[in-house]
C-alpha cells in the first residue's frame, strides 16, 4: 500500500515493467496518444535499421499499464542512442507519471548501453487556423514537465522534420456524414478538382502486395522531382506485410477510353448546340443569340482542345497510374503517410480525388472523425517557401495546423554524450 499524502489521498504507485509486444499495440490503441508509430507493426518495418528495440511501461498500484513505448536503439559514432518515434505514451500532466516513465526509459537505455534517448512526443503544443494563426494559448506545462525531469528540448522551429514532424495538417471530420457532406466541406477550388477528376476517367483503387511497383515508381519519380529520398519497393513489400489491412496503398489512374468517349459526346453536344445558335442567329439575329454563340463557341473549342490532349495521352497506354498515396489506420485516426504523383498527368487532379477517396471510405464510413495529412512547413507567410505547394494542397480540405511539442533528449551517459554533442558541433563549423 502506498503511504498517504499530506492530502489525506493516496499518491499512486508507478511500477516500472517490460511488456509485451500485446500490451504496447492495446496501449497505442487505447492512448490518446496512441499513433501507428507506436506499434509492434513499426517495430517491424524498422527492423532492418535498428540495432535493438525494448518494450517498456509502467503500471499504476492496480496493476494496470497506465504508460508505455518501445524504443528503437541504433548505433551511432559514440555507441547505441535510444529513439521513442511520437512516445512516449504518457500524460506529461500527471508529473509523478512522466517522472516513473521518464526512469523507466533511463533504465532502458542503461541495460543497452545506450548514452541517451530522444523522444517525440505525440502532444500538440498548440493549435493554429489553417492559416498559421495560433489559438488558445500553448501546452508549456507539458514542455516544461518534460524539461524539469531532465529532458533536453530542442527548440521550436520551422520545415521538415528528418524524423517527426513538428508541424502537421488535420482535418476534423466529425458530423459529416456521407459524401456529399464530406466534398462540400472543401473549399471551392478543391471541390471542383474532385469533381474535374470524376468527369475525366480518373479512378481510385487500392493496390495489393503484388502492385506496388506501381506505386513505388511514382514514389521514386516524385522524390527525384522534388529532391528527397526516396523509400524504394522492398521497403513499401515490407511495411504491407507489417502493417496488414490497416495500411492501404492507393492508386489513382486515368481510363483514357472512358474519358475520350466522355469527351466526344460533350464535343459533339456542343457543336450541335452551335450549329443551332448559328442557324437562329442567322434566322433572326439578337444580342441574346449571338452572346450565347459565343460562348457556346468557346466552349466547343475547349472541349476540342481537350479532346487533342487526350488524344496525346492516349498514347501512353488505355490505363495511366496518375497518383499514388499510402494511409495508415489506427483507432486515433487516419494518416496520409506517403504519396507521389506524375507531374504529366497533373491536369487530371487525381491527387484531390485520392484524398477524398481516402476520407470518405477510411474515415466517413468508419466513423474515423480524425484524418492526419501529417507534416507541413510550418511557414504560411511565404509564397516562395518549398513547402508552399503542399501546404496550399492541405489547406484545400479546410483542416487546422497542429505544432506539435518537438523533440526532447535525455542524456543517460553524460560523458558520452557530451562529447558527442561536441564532435557534433565542431562538424557544423
Amino acid at each position: 500500500m502506498s503511504a498517504p499524502s499530506a492530502h489525506g489521498s493516496f499518491k499512486p504507485a508507478f511500477k516500472p515493467v517490460t511488456i509485451t509486444p500485446e500490451e504496447l499495440d492495446a496501449c497505442s490503441d487505447s492512448h490518446p496518444q496512441g499513433s501507428f508509430q507506436q506499434t509492434t507493426a513499426m517495430m517491424e518495418v524498422a527492423r532492418s535499421r535498428v540495432d535493438s528495440f525494448d518494450m517498456v511501461g509502467i503500471r499504476d498500484e492496480n496493476g494496470t499499464l497506465v504508460a508505455g513505448c518501445f524504443i528503437a536503439y541504433t548505433r551511432g559514432r559514440f555507441g547505441l542512442e535510444g529513439s521513442v518515434w511520437l512516445g512516449p505514451l504518457c500524460d506529461p500532466h500527471d508529473v509523478p507519471m512522466l517522472k516513473a516513465m521518464t526512469g523507466c526509459i533511463s533504465d532502458s537505455a542503461r541495460r543497452h548501453g545506450a548514452m541517451s534517448v530522444t523522444c517525440w512526443p505525440n502532444l500538440v503544443y498548440q493549435r493554429h487556423d489553417s492559416q498559421g494563426a495560433p489559438e488558445g494559448e500553448p501546452d508549456a506545462a507539458a514542455l516544461h514537465a518534460y524539461e524539469s525531469l531532465g529532458w533536453r528540448h530542442a527548440g521550436f522551429g520551422q520545415g521538415y522534420g528528418s524524423v517527426v514532424n513538428q508541424w502537421v495538417y488535420v482535418k476534423d471530420l466529425t458530423g459529416i456524414a456521407d459524401e456529399k457532406a464530406l466534398l462540400k466541406s472543401y473549399d471551392k477550388r478543391t471541390q471542383w478538382s474532385v469533381k474535374r477528376a470524376q468527369s475525366m476517367g480518373v479512378t481510385v483503387r487500392e493496390l495489393g502486395i503484388d502492385e506496388l511497383q506501381s506505386f513505388a515508381d511514382i514514389e521514386t519519380a516524385t522524390a527525384q522531382r522534388r529532391h528527397f529520398q526516396d523509400r524504394g519497393i522492398a521497403y513499401f513489400r515490407q511495411f504491407k506485410q507489417a502493417f496488414g489491412d490497416k495500411a492501404h496503398f492507393m492508386l489513382a489512374e486515368i481510363h483514357i477510353d472512358d474519358y475520350m468517349a466522355d469527351m466526344t459526346a460533350k464535343r459533339e453536344a456542343l457543336a450541335a448546340k452551335v450549329a443551332r445558335l448559328q442557324a437562329k442567329n442567322a434566322e433572326h439575329p439578337t444580342t441574346k443569340t449571338e452572346r450565347q454563340l459565343g460562348e457556346e463557341t468557346r466552349n466547343l473549342a475547349a472541349a476540342e482542345k481537350r479532346l487533342a490532349e487526350a488524344a496525346e495521352f492516349a498514347k501512353d497506354g488505355d490505363v495511366l497510374p496518375a497518383a499514388a498515396s499510402l494511409f495508415v489506420e489506427h483507432p486515433n485516426e487516419v494518416v496520409y503517410f506517403f504519396s507521389g504523383s506524375v507531374e504529366r498527368y497533373k491536369p487530371f487532379y487525381a491527387s484531390a480525388l485520392i484524398q477524398y477517396e481516402a476520407m470518405l471510405h477510411l474515415c466517413v464510413e468508419k466513423g474515423v472523425p480524425r484524418y492526419n495529412f501529417y507534416g507541413i512547413s510550418g511557414v504560411f507567410d511565404d509564397p516562395d517557401d518549398e513547402g508552399r505547394g503542399v501546404l496550399e494542397f492541405k489547406q484545400g480540405f479546410n483542416g487546422y495546423v497542429e505544432q506539435m511539442v518537438g523533440k526532447f533528449t535525455l542524456p543517460v551517459d553524460k560523458f558520452r554524450f557530451g562529447v558527442s554533442n561536441l564532435a557534433h558541433k565542431l562538424l557544423r563549423r
